[in-house]
């Protein structure tokens, strides 16, 4: 079983950052990847970014050039750096890994931006 905690949500205003955190309970190997979704309200999950364990990365268009993701070196933290946010970023960010064909989800953390 894999464990996931989030942190780094919040308030800010439009054209501010937050930098989301994720740590996984297990080290994600070359073959799996760890990332993020989110969800605003009335609307399906959506893929915001994805990272594999050999570092190959991956961004929804609506966020490409202003969200950076990255892990650390033991591949078992991931994070979501958030530059030049908008009121339509305002969403529970999900953190997600898939580790040997499973999938696993943290409980989410509120990004809320102001315009």
């Amino acid at each position: 079983q894999v464990q996931l905690v989030e942190s780094g949500g919040g308030l800010v205003q439009s054209g501010g950052s937050l930098r989301l955190s994720c740590a996984a309970s297990v080290t994600i190997f070359s073959s799996n990847k760890m990332g993020w979704y989110r969800q605003a309200p009335g609307k399906q999950r959506e893929l915001v970014a994805t990272v594999t364990g050999t570092g190959r990365t991956s961004y929804a268009d609506s966020v490409l050039g202003r969200f950076t993701i990255s892990n650390v070196n033991d591949k078992s933290t991931v994070y979501l750096q958030m530059n030049s946010l908008k009121p339509e970023d305002t969403a529970k960010y999900y953190c997600y890994a898939m580790r040997f064909g499973t999938d696993y989800w943290g409980q989410g953390t509120q990004v809320t931006v102001s315009s």
